[in-house]
């Protein structure tokens, strides 16, 4: 471990707070209620350099600061403080001593080994100059056994209260980051994954190159040689999605090749000009205002491709193939919703897949989300669903209009 959090620092600033009324309330219950004579001008001398301190380490601790030393340095300071007022207020026979251990116990849970050795040192070093230097504590109501009990007493409250406090912050921190580290676990392995699939799909695309070229001419000579009109627009619809396929193959070794430019980029009436090759029974509906002109990151053409498929398939289960698609610009993001007009979704299911090889299709693949996911990771967007009004379910994703992979 080589650095501290910032939430530990934001502990202790509230751990702080807590000692200084803690070390006011004991002031004036010693004094009015126990009749001590303490010496009021150190001990409220410390209560006001702790608050001053508390007030600049609130201030230095909005920067984020997680060096140890910074950690180390506002524990020193409570440690100094703390030796000051046990130091005037009984030394040694002060039961409040013992918080010393209290600042070690924060260290051990929160520094490097290494920093906590030098808290632990230097806390023992201040109960020993407490105890040394220390002004014996004067006599008050009650004798000097009754007063060490009940200063034992609440020394034991203000322990577990001071213990719990930290132990539950810290525990939360904990959870919250092995969540975070559960989900980058989860991206690392489809990651991984993509990887893999990307290998593979270079090598298939090496593999198909011949075989579509040599379709597409053995079309081009079937439409030559029939005359029947229907034939002949069945063999150039066919033609037509294989130059796409060709297409697309030939696209998949320019990424791994560094030729990725300005000149991959597609734009909206390209991305549906294909979909509707593929799709023909699907009726499409699309705001009239959608930015048509916009170049958009082959991962976006990508990703719109796969929403609209997974819409067209819900519509067709349910009988009514239709698929509406709304595409705006807000301020510096780009906005895209589709809705298809299916069963919907159960709410408790209403969770995009994120892995690989996870779909929710019988005969699908479980990589068009999954690689959408990454897209839209990559471009620093979010991907929803939502229940659609009536039936049917919008998915939709937001984009920065200012990331160099969508717009140069």
């Amino acid at each position: 471990m080589t650095g501290t959090d910032a939430p530990f620092l934001r502990t202790l600033c509230s751990l702080r707070w807590l000692a200084v009324a803690g070390q006011a309330a004991t002031i004036l219950v010693a004094s009015r209620v126990l009749g001590l004579e303490l010496p009021q001008l150190p001990l409220w001398s410390g209560v006001l350099v702790l608050i001053l301190f508390n007030l600049y380490a609130q201030l230095r601790v909005l920067d984020d600061d997680t060096a140890p030393l910074t950690a180390f340095c506002h524990i020193l300071v409570d440690v100094a403080v703390l030796t000051w007022m046990v130091g005037w207020s009984g030394g040694v026979a002060n039961p409040f001593g013992s918080l010393f251990l209290i600042l070690i116990a924060l260290a051990a849970l929160a520094l490097p080994v290494r920093w906590t050795l030098a808290v632990a040192a230097a806390c023992l070093l201040g109960y020993a100059v407490s105890g040394i230097f220390g002004k014996p504590l004067p006599h008050g109501y009650f004798s000097a056994m009754d007063l060490h009990q009940w200063g034992v007493v609440a020394n034991f409250l203000l322990s577990a209260a001071v213990v719990l406090a930290f132990a539950t912050r810290l525990a939360m921190a904990l959870r919250r980051r092995e969540h975070e580290v559960a989900l980058l676990r989860e991206r690392f392995a489809r990651n991984e994954g993509i990887v893999a699939l990307a290998t593979h799909a270079a090598s298939v695309a090496h593999e198909l190159n011949t075989p579509l070229a040599t379709m597409t001419l053995l079309a081009d000579d079937i439409a030559d040689q029939t005359d029947n009109p229907e034939v002949r627009d069945d063999v150039d619809t066919l033609r037509e999605l294989l130059v796409q396929c060709r297409e697309r193959v030939l696209a998949l070794a320019r990424p791994a090749a560094g030729q990725s430019s300005a000149r991959d980029r597609v734009t909206l009436p390209q991305v549906l000009e294909q979909w509707r090759l593929v799709r023909p029974t699907i009726t499409l509906n699309r705001n009239d205002d959608a930015p048509l002109q916009l170049p958009l990151d082959p991962g976006v053409g990508h990703l719109l491709m796969v929403l609209l498929n997974n819409a067209a398939d819900a519509g067709e289960q349910a009988g009514r193939p239709q698929v509406d698609l709304s595409l705006r610009i807000e301020g510096a993001d780009l906005i895209g919703e589709v809705r298809d007009y299916g069963r919907g979704f159960d709410a408790r299911d209403a969770v995009l897949p994120g892995t690989l090889f996870n779909s929710g299709k019988t005969q699908g693949m479980g990589v068009g989300l999954a690689l959408s996911h990454a897209s839209i990771e990559r471009l620093d967007g979010e991907l929803w669903m939502r229940p659609a009004q009536g039936a049917g379910t919008r998915v939709g994703f937001r984009l920065p209009l200012a990331a160099p992979e969508i717009i140069e």
